[in-house]
């Protein structure tokens, strides 16, 4: 199997599509090699995924950069404080 790197979008149409298959009575093993993913990456996408819609996906890659910017900006104002401590106690 080639490494292929999904977008969202995809994972989901994807677990749609197993979805549908498994329905007609096809097994995991069948599932993943029509879809040319691994067992492993299925159940990681079913795990990461599986019961999203779209919309809840984006949100939660929206989240993800919020919360990231929101990391960043604590950890400036830490070394911000920091910086201010060690000129503090230089003049005393």
């Amino acid at each position: 199997m080639n490494h292929k790197h999904h977008t969202a979008d995809q994972i989901i149409e994807k677990l749609r599509q197993a979805e549908q298959e498994q329905g007609k009575g096809l097994t995991i093993d069948q599932v993943c090699r029509k879809l040319e993913v691994s067992r492993q990456t299925y159940y990681r996408w079913v795990n990461k995924y599986g019961g999203m819609k779209l919309e809840e996906v984006r949100r939660m890659r929206q989240l993800e950069r919020e919360n990231q910017r929101l990391k960043r900006i604590v950890a400036d104002q830490a070394l911000d404080i920091s910086i201010l401590k060690e000129v503090a106690k230089g003049k005393f």
